[in-house]
């Protein structure tokens, strides 16, 4: 994020990675990063600076309701065009049904 300066942390924990105080180390590190957006659990708003790592489960549970959304609008779509197949193979079957009365040949 260019133009983005990392603010420092707060004191008093320990930056799990660097073994010393996320003041001293976090401002520094690749990982400290900016999230923006809603949480998928609470919809609260988040704007925070925090490690990557801790911001794994949060974004694992947005990715979880994400592939469930796009598996139901998959299983919504699928049962459409079943339903629209359906309709097809109807219509075809009346159209051959028809073609076949039609050329029957004439009994003198």
């Amino acid at each position: 994020m260019m133009g983005l300066a990392k603010p420092i942390n707060t004191t008093g924990e320990l930056c799990p990675l660097w073994k010393k105080d996320v003041s001293k180390v976090c401002h520094t590190c690749p990982w400290f990063t900016l999230l923006r957006g809603k949480d998928p659990q609470s919809e609260k708003e988040i704007d925070e600076w925090a490690c990557a790592i801790a911001f794994g489960p949060i974004l694992a549970c947005e990715v979880s309701q994400r592939t469930n959304q796009l598996g139901a609008a998959i299983e919504s779509f699928r049962n459409e065009m079943k339903k629209d197949n359906a309709v097809m193979i109807q219509i075809e079957a009346a159209k051959m049904e028809q073609s076949s009365v039609r050329q029957l040949p004439k009994v003198i």
